[in-house]
Parts: structure tokens; C-alpha cells; sequence
């Protein structure tokens, strides 16, 4: 008898432990809406990662390890290029990840010595000079040894040091600039990693206008070369792929209606997804199952934060002409012809070519072909509506 209660009362202990542990991994939400955060899954970069993979695994001598990511706001560059990073350094390559900012160049130098210490010695010590021996041991030293006179030289003998371990070195570079002149040396200089046979892989991300301006420079011409990936939207049926696989991840289902509406009103923007799913997992985070209604307050948040995060800050750089171009779109429910907008604005096709130009390489439009054109960016097209009237 005393057995068999024992054996009960460890059943019920194992039933509440099992339990808990399945309500604490519910609680805690799968979603990553903050910048730069790697999603668990990222709907839509799978061939992408894939090639970008392949390349680093082939090492020296594939193009593709010189790569170009350009997109809107909200389409997952950071967290691409995040995500590559970890896969890099998974398979021993050493990365080093900075934004196009002044200072970026003595960064990447540090950050990469740091990262690379277990492998190599610091690129700065005490070296002897020399020992004298009167009635004292005494012992001198010069002074550290002085840094290499270019940036170039000395990522020069970072490449010497990593050589000998046969290890790698990722930049990764987010937020790309053509103003800056560290960006537009670092590009300089990385073609003669490449000519040398360094193992070296350059990544990185920008907005459509700024990856355009940059290619123009003829400084950096050899990026002209490079692999190039135009991101945007992902396909419904692989945001509810990623969206079912991270909320089953977090130890929960979603009901198919509720999910059907998450996949609606995500509108195929990854960073909506992560917006979405975050606030409507917080709705009820003790439930074992995301309801329809759940779905449905969250992105009523999700928009409120994408209006904040994405949509101000977009509307805040186009000028009078592209909100004026764009405005004329709005009478359209899918994409506008070009000669209707010139003929709404009352201008010639030309004074309109100009702002489509600029309007695509801001990521705002995308070219359907036969002269149409889209807002490329999902439910931006709403919010103009509500802020023009």
C-alpha cells in the first residue's frame, strides 16, 4: 500500500513538473520584433542563406563571398545578415559585424583582434629590448610596438596571423553609405583581399537609394561585381510556415483561423510577422492554444508599431514631388499605370520617370512591368491614405 501511494504521489509530482515546465516555455515568447534580432525561423531567406553558406563553405575564390543585400525597411536585412554571422562563426570562420558609421574601420580592427585572440596573438605587445645586469637585474622594454601606418595593412597582418589556422574573416556591414569615406575604403581596400587570396567574405545591407549610390562610385567599381540580393516581400504560405513553427516552438498551436489572419495581416513584410506574433502571443500567454481574437489585437499593436518604427520615419524623407507622386497612386486599389500618374500630376513622362526612379531606388516602388508601378511596401499604401485624406 505504501508502495503504491509513493508510486502516485511521484506520478503526480512528475505531472506538475511537466507541466510547469510546459507553462514556463509558453510563456516566454518566441517572437523577436527588436532590431537586429535573429529570428527562430526566417520565412522566405532560406535560398539565400543557403548560397551565402555554400559560399563560405567553398572559402577561397567563390564570388559570392563578396555579397550585396538591398531593401526596404522592415524586410530583415540586419537580422540576415545576423543570421549569417552565427552561421559563420558555427563553421569557424571569425565575423566581425558594424553599421556604416565614422569610426567603423577602427573598429572592425578591434573587434576582430578580440574575436580572434584564442587563434592568434594581439597585433600589439611589449617586445624585449633588452636585459643589463650591473649589481641589479634590471630589465627594459620598448614601448608597444607603433600600429601599422594604413587600415588596410593592418587587417593585412590580421590575415597573415589567421592564415596559419586556416580561419576566415566575415565583415558584415549594415546600413550601407555612400557619404561616408570609411565605407568607400573598406570597399577600397577589400578588393585587394580578394586579389591577395585572403580568406575574406565581405556581406552587406542597405536601403535600395543608398546600395544604388554606392555602386556609382567609381572608387569601389569592383562591387559592381559582387552578388547582389534585391529582398522584399515573402510568400503567404512561407510566413505561415515560419509563423506555425515558432509559436509550436514556444510550446503553443494556433488555431487555423487565427493563423490564416496572422498570414493576412502580416502581408508578407517579415518584420510585421515578428510584430504580430509578439503582441498576439502576449494577448493570452497562458493559453495553450492562439485564438482568432488574439490575432486580431495584436495587430491592431503590430500596426501601431509599424506606423512608428517604419511608415513615419519612410514618409519623413520623401520630398513635396514624391508625395505628390505618390498621392496619385492612392486613387488605384493595385498598381498605376506611369502615363495616368503624368497625366494626374499634369506633368510630362519624363518629370515622372524621374520620381519613379527615385522612388524605386528608395525601396518605396516596385517596377510590375508595361509601365506599371506598386508601393512595394506592405500597407504603406493605407497609411498614406489616412495621413494625406
Amino acid at each position: 500500500m505504501q508502495k503504491l501511494q509513493k508510486m502516485q504521489k511521484m506520478q503526480k509530482m512528475q505531472k506538475m513538473q511537466k507541466m510547469q515546465k510546459k507553462r514556463a516555455a509558453m510563456t516566454s515568447n518566441p517572437f523577436t520584433p527588436s532590431f537586429g534580432s535573429v529570428p527562430a525561423h526566417m520565412a522566405g531567406r532560406e535560398p539565400i542563406v543557403h548560397e551565402l553558406v555554400s559560399a563560405l563553405d567553398n572559402g577561397v575564390g567563390d564570388p559570392n563571398l563578396t555579397t550585396i543585400i538591398s531593401g526596404a525597411r522592415g524586410t530583415g536585412k540586419t537580422a540576415l545578415l545576423a543570421h549569417l554571422a552565427d552561421l559563420a562563426i558555427a563553421r569557424g570562420w571569425i565575423a566581425v559585424n558594424v553599421s556604416a558609421l565614422p569610426g567603423m574601420l577602427e573598429e572592425v580592427v578591434q573587434q576582430a583582434w578580440k574575436s580572434s585572440e584564442h587563434l592568434v596573438a594581439p597585433d600589439t605587445a611589449l617586445k624585449l629590448k633588452g636585459i643589463c645586469i650591473p649589481s641589479v637585474a634590471e630589465i627594459s622594454f620598448d614601448e608597444a610596438i607603433a600600429p601599422s601606418p594604413t587600415w588596410r595593412i593592418r587587417m593585412g597582418e590580421l590575415f597573415d596571423a589567421l592564415s596559419a589556422t586556416d580561419t576566415g574573416l566575415l565583415l558584415t556591414v549594415d546600413e550601407v553609405r555612400e557619404d561616408l569615406d570609411e565605407m568607400v575604403q573598406l570597399a577600397s581596400a577589400f578588393q585587394h583581399f580578394v586579389r591577395e587570396g585572403r580568406k575574406a567574405a565581405l556581406f552587406m545591407a542597405g536601403l535600395p537609394s543608398h546600395v544604388s549610390a554606392l555602386l556609382q562610385n567609381k572608387s569601389v567599381s569592383f562591387l559592381r561585381r559582387a552578388n547582389y540580393y534585391e529582398i522584399g516581400t515573402v510568400d503567404d504560405w512561407e510566413i505561415e510556415h515560419a509563423m506555425r513553427l515558432t509559436i509550436e516552438d514556444g510550446g503553443r498551436t494556433a488555431q487555423p483561423d487565427a493563423l490564416a489572419k496572422a498570414v493576412e495581416v502580416t502581408a508578407g513584410f517579415p518584420y510585421m510577422m515578428q510584430l504580430v506574433g509578439y503582441r498576439a502571443w502576449n494577448e493570452s500567454p497562458d493559453s495553450e492554444t492562439l485564438s482568432l481574437a488574439d490575432v486580431e489585437a495584436g495587430a491592431h499593436g503590430a500596426r501601431n508599431d509599424m506606423q512608428r518604427k517604419i511608415f513615419d520615419t519612410t514618409f519623413r524623407e520623401l520630398s513635396k514631388g514624391d508625395v505628390r507622386f505618390l498621392a496619385t497612386m492612392l486613387e488605384d486599389d493595385g498598381p498605376s499605370e506611369l502615363a495616368d500618374i503624368a497625366a494626374r500630376l499634369g506633368k510630362k513622362s519624363n518629370y515622372a520617370s524621374e520620381y519613379k526612379r527615385r522612388l524605386i531606388e528608395q525601396g518605396v516602388l516596385a517596377d510590375c512591368g508595361q509601365g506599371y508601378l506598386r508601393i512595394d511596401i506592405p500597407l504603406f499604401k493605407d497609411y498614406l491614405r489616412e495621413r494625406l485624406g
